[in-house]
């Protein structure tokens, strides 16, 4: 049957299919008291900047963060002197690297293949950069073999899980027009608390409460991974979830709202006021852009979502003012929010894998809808959004 999508690609639907989804926290956690404790041990507490910054660690609704970090003894938060760059990115080297296989080894497991099935690995990360990239450090790890096919995003920041699921999806796409199997693991880590000496730091140096970053309030450590295959890869084991549509656009005129820069002590980052109003005004347009494409195909055996309201929402949690002004413009219920708001509470914003999380939590709740929307934010700004429909419902017998 022909159909077209919402990018206005006409042609028969193939199949692309999530068989395994995965996530790993690592052991720490840190409590709001934690950030204070570390600021009061290098600044003046009443400092404005640093003032804010503790005032904004209060009030964001998180109530412990995931870190590599021990928040007690780790020499990066107790040291005198200031962490590098070079000490930041050992640590993802280390202990990245160590999460970002355990989320990989939890789906392929679901998955069920063997490791020399694996034809494509796409990933990103925004808190390390280098040669040769974590890519290549987690293929090794996991024990993949040499012709499988790297893509390795970078700068796409909190958006980078929707984006690894598209870019997987066009391969996998790819893949198909060549006849061709492709069983694609894809993943995203990151790696931020080593960063918030640097944000303490920062906000010291401001004289005013408006020039504050957030980030030290906001972040968490994680990693999630899914296997993506298309109809010619698809094995045994059932699957999850089936990919059925997919966009991507940039906000015009917002480049300068949230951005994530390398100095000598660690990374700059920068998140505006504007942020949530600029995301969340990006959402009903490309919604209501792809939502006919699942109404207008529903007899091709695709779903049938006729509004916001009979889907179930894998919301990227970017702060609590993103998730409240989505549910409220949106007309969402708590049921329809409720992994994303349960992710946000207990373990904060981990950026890119965050999303991922969000998924992997609401395939496994009972009495889900059967449709589900995914959507991410990123900087540029960039929004990414996925329509998914569950194949199967899955017990949660995993933990952290």
């Amino acid at each position: 049957m022909a159909i077209t999508n919402s990018n206005g690609t006409n042609g028969a639907q193939p199949g692309l299919w999530i068989t395994g989804l995965g996530h790993q926290y690592p052991a720490y956690l840190w409590r709001p008291e934690s950030i204070d404790e570390v600021a009061a041990r290098f600044y003046d507490i009443e400092q404005v900047g640093i003032k804010k910054l503790l005032q904004i660690n209060r009030a964001t609704g998180i109530d412990q963060r995931p870190s590599v970090m021990d928040p007690n003894s780790s020499p990066i938060l107790h040291r005198p002197e200031m962490p590098t760059i070079t000490d930041l990115n050992a640590i993802w080297h280390k202990a990245g690297v160590d999460l970002s296989a355990q989320a990989c080894r939890k789906a392929l497991k679901e998955w069920g293949g063997a490791l020399s099935d694996i034809t494509h690995i796409v990933a990103c990360t925004t808190t390390c950069y280098g040669n040769p990239g974590v890519d290549l450090l987690v293929a090794e790890r996991l024990g993949l073999g040499p012709d499988v096919e790297r893509v390795l995003l970078a700068g796409v920041g909190c958006a980078g899980g929707m984006a690894i699921m598209r870019v997987a999806a066009e391969v996998a796409l790819a893949a198909t027009a060549r006849q061709r199997p492709a069983r694609i693991l894809a993943f995203a880590c990151e790696v931020a608390t080593t960063n918030v000496r640097q944000e303490l730091a920062d906000a010291a140096a401001r004289t005013s409460p408006e020039d504050i970053s957030i980030a030290a309030a906001l972040f968490s450590d994680g990693a999630a991974a899914f296997v993506l295959c298309n109809d010619a890869g698809k094995q045994n084991t059932p699957p999850l979830f089936q990919l059925m549509d997919w966009n991507h656009a940039t906000i015009p005129n917002t480049m300068q709202e949230t951005t994530w820069a390398p100095g000598p002590t660690g990374y700059l980052s920068v998140l505006t006021r504007n942020v949530a109003t600029a995301t969340v005004a990006a959402i009903p347009p490309m919604f209501a852009k792809m939502l006919p494409f699942i109404r207008d195909n529903a007899a091709a055996g695709l779903p049938h979502a006729a509004t916001a309201a009979d889907l179930d929402w894998a919301l990227h949690p970017g702060g609590k003012a993103i998730i409240n002004k989505v549910q409220e413009l949106m007309g969402l219920t708590e049921a329809q929010l409720s992994a994303t708001k349960q992710v946000y509470k207990t373990r904060g914003n981990s950026s890119s894998p965050t999303v991922l999380i969000v998924l992997d939590m609401l395939r496994k709740a009972k009495g889900g809808k059967d449709d589900v929307v995914a959507v991410g934010f990123g900087p540029g700004l960039t929004i990414e959004m996925a329509f998914l429909r569950r194949c199967h419902s899955v017990d949660d017998d995993d933990s952290d």
